[in-house]
């Protein structure tokens, strides 16, 4: 997609909302940064540095409106560790303010052999199961959420992400021709709703009233010309 096009997509304001949001707070940054396929990124987005109760809060809001909005239907969430962990609690505190109420689960790295044991955590993991993370960028999280879900014989009904960066996904150091919101869908068989994706980025390029921010539309457009999906 050209820039112009870009331009006159219809906006999507609160994508729009959560790109400035995110921007903002010094979530999502630009420069030079080296991703995990190995690339060089104008951007980078860190949902570790919604760090205070304030930037967390708001966060929820955005997933919550999302997520309502979509129309998915779920019965709880899980949440990934470690950062998944947060999110579900944040997400379902938000959730039961707006009236819907959700218990959430989440998993530690390592099973516990006192006490409650295992390695879930939180309400029983039941009922169609929605998964919590900020990114995905290979799909392995995602993996390793369906299994344990389906362990506990509960079903996997989604996925919820902050920021899908519509990008191809690489394996062994080789571009794939699907990016790893893709495989989730395609391959996994789960949709994904996400609060703002790499279009949405572009069109706060192309349109915000920082000189600063906006000279970073140019490499960020050309990124997407080479990884893009």
């Amino acid at each position: 997609m050209t820039a112009t096009a870009s331009r006159q997509d219809p906006p999507d304001a609160l994508a729009q909302e959560f790109v400035a949001f995110a921007v903002d707070s010094g979530v999502l940054r630009f420069g030079e940064f080296k991703t995990k396929a190995g690339r060089l990124s104008p951007y980078f987005f860190n949902a570790g540095l919604f760090d205070d109760g304030l930037k967390l809060g708001r966060l929820a809001q955005f997933y919550a409106q999302r997520l309502l909005a979509s129309g998915l239907a779920f019965d709880m969430i899980f949440g990934p560790a470690y950062k998944g962990i947060t999110l579900a609690a944040a997400v379902s505190v938000e959730l039961a303010r707006l009236g819907h109420n959700k218990p959430f689960a989440y998993n530690r790295k390592e099973a516990k052999d006192h006490g409650e044991g295992g390695t879930l955590v939180g309400a029983k993991v039941q009922g169609r199961v929605l998964i919590i993370d900020d990114v995905i960028s290979a799909g392995t999280s995602v993996r390793e959420s369906i299994a344990m879900i389906q362990a506990a014989g509960a079903t996997p009904c989604g996925v919820t992400i902050a920021l899908d960066r519509h990008e191809k996904a690489a394996e062994n150091g080789q571009d794939l021709p699907w990016s790893a919101v893709q495989y989730v869908r395609d391959q996994l068989k789960l949709p994904v709703v996400a609060i703002a994706g790499l279009s949405d980025l572009l069109q706060y390029l192309n349109t915000t009233s920082s000189t600063a921010v906006a000279a970073h539309a140019a490499a960020v457009h050309a990124y997407r010309d080479r990884y893009g999906v």
